[in-house]
């Protein structure tokens, strides 16, 4: 292992371009074509990029380019495009199913809440029990906050549910001014 520190690169220089035919290539490196350099007013842009391949994958597109009579540039850089393509597509397809399954959370919440909030008329209850809350809760009628030690009463009703408190002022039957 040596200890010497390695020799620093400049970020800002472009690499530089390398023979195809060089075996001991450390990463793929990307060259300016001549043509692009001088100002080309093509309108598409193309830059080469250099990179290493094991050699049964290098026979093999030289195989298949040769079977269907192309450069075996063009056919990389068709299976490229086709690859980046299908990988859009198939984000593209992923992300409209999140999207209907976040409707479906959506549609499934405002249910609930509207099944919840039919609680809160009370006219499915057919009785109130007295107790003493041991838990801050809120009236079921009119919201006021009930503190722990208050005295209220725990509506019973044989629909599932939460549990719903009154305080004494909403009890059915009772007028606010017979309220301690």
């Amino acid at each position: 292992m040596s200890t010497e520190p390695a020799a620093e690169t400049p970020q800002d220089q472009p690499a530089p371009e390398v023979v195809a035919d060089q075996a001991d290539q450390a990463e793929p490196t990307v060259a300016i074509d001549p043509a692009e350099a001088a100002g080309s007013e093509r309108e598409r842009k193309e830059r080469v990029l250099h990179t290493r391949v094991p050699a049964v994958l290098e026979a093999e597109l030289k195989r298949f380019a040769d079977n269907l009579r192309i450069p075996v540039s063009n056919l990389v850089r068709t299976i490229l495009e086709d690859a980046v393509m299908v990988a859009d597509r198939a984000g593209q397809g992923i992300e409209r199913e999140l999207r209907t399954v976040a409707n479906r959370v959506g549609d499934e919440r405002a249910k609930l809440r509207s099944a919840v909030s039919k609680f809160t008329s009370l006219d499915d209850v057919y009785g109130f029990q007295p107790l003493v809350l041991n838990l801050a809760a809120n009236c079921a009628r009119c919201g006021a906050p009930l503190a722990p030690g208050i005295a209220a009463h725990v509506a019973l009703s044989e629909t599932p549910g939460p549990r719903r408190f009154v305080c004494d002022t909403c009890l059915p039957g009772r007028n606010p001014q017979q309220a301690d």
